[in-house]
């Protein structure tokens, strides 16, 4: 006979699968998002550049804005923000990004590290919708992380949990995804673990877009970076600094 607590962790695993199906892993199923690689960490992590893409500090500290990002979009930064995720999409329709980190001191914006990154594999979109594999262009906060992996020191509150693992009939090189995440906070609530599945915008809207483990190649709309620079980004995004993500691709991030 099923005690209470068993049903509540019962529908607590459901609703992680959901999340995970109707977010990014919807196309981590087999032959969703290719069946290359297969090793932790995998794509990303070799090309990796922490001095950034230009591989210099001296032309990109003391900046008066994030480089690269218009007025539309600037605009949209909280003025309280001094830390900024900029994701450069490569194109409209390409899964190849970069994501820079920026934080904002005394005397303007200074990069702290750059990795090779990838978002959904179709590109970009200003009106993403559940599955339409594009992730969603515009400004959005970081306010909560997880993983299946503990702690790695993060700033950002922490849920550590075997429910992000990814069910077993998506493909290899995908398992280690969600061993770290954090929440990008579009169509979720804010403050909630990642897992949580309530989409205040309705399903339609798509949902569970987060920053993730990299597996090579595009995803079903979140960003994914190698291992080693999620745990960077972990230790570094700070509430108290009140982090945002800018995202899309480089012709909609300069508009």
């Amino acid at each position: 006979m099923r005690t209470a607590g068993g049903a509540v962790r019962a529908a607590a695993v459901a609703a992680a699968v959901t999340v995970l199906l109707a977010g990014c892993g919807a196309g981590g199923a087999a032959g969703g998002d290719g069946g290359d690689g297969g090793a932790k960490g995998d794509g990303a992590g070799a090309r990796e550049h922490p001095g950034g893409p230009a591989g210099g500090a001296s032309a990109d500290t003391h900046l008066d804005g994030i480089p690269g990002v218009g007025g539309a979009l600037r605009s949209r930064i909280p003025a309280g923000s001094r830390q900024v995720v900029a994701v450069y999409g490569a194109g409209v329709n390409s899964p190849d990004a970069t994501v820079v980190l920026y934080e904002k001191g005394a005397a303007g914006w200074d990069r702290k590290g750059s990795w090779p990154a990838h978002n959904g594999r179709r590109g970009w979109t200003p009106d993403h919708h559940e599955d339409d594999q594009r992730s969603p262009i515009g400004v959005f906060r970081l306010t909560d992380a997880g993983g299946v992996l503990p702690d790695p020191g993060a700033r950002l509150p922490y849920t550590h949990s075997a429910a992000f693992t990814p069910p077993a009939y998506w493909s290899k090189n995908t398992r280690h995804d969600f061993d770290y995440v954090v929440a990008i906070d579009y169509n979720r609530v804010v403050g909630t673990s990642p897992l949580d599945p309530t989409r205040p915008q309705g399903q339609s809207k798509g949902g569970g877009v987060w920053l993730h483990l990299d597996h090579g190649t595009g995803t079903s709309a979140c960003v994914s970076v190698a291992e080693s620079a999620m745990v960077t980004l972990l230790r570094a995004l700070d509430p108290a600094r009140h982090p945002v993500v800018v995202m899309g691709d480089r012709a909609h991030l300069a508009g």
